[in-house]
């Protein structure tokens, strides 16, 4: 089960955690920014660890396909 959604009728389609309208990149952002997952889990509480836990997960093994590319 994947922790995001694209639906054109949300956001015009940009991916966001699913059954929310929180953009992933959001996330990114955020931790980019210094803030912790923690920070995040707290100014948006729609989005639940796992969602964030599945995101940085996906994120990992892409980065580690392209690697390998």
């Amino acid at each position: 089960m994947s922790a995001i959604e694209n639906d054109k009728s949300i956001l015009d389609g940009v991916s966001i955690f699913k059954g929310t309208r929180v953009p992933v990149r959001n996330l990114f952002d955020y931790l980019v920014a210094g803030e912790t997952i923690k920070d995040f889990l707290e100014d948006f509480p729609t989005v639940s660890f796992e969602q964030v836990r599945q995101v940085l997960q996906s994120a990992e093994v892409a980065i580690e396909n392209h690697q390998a590319a």
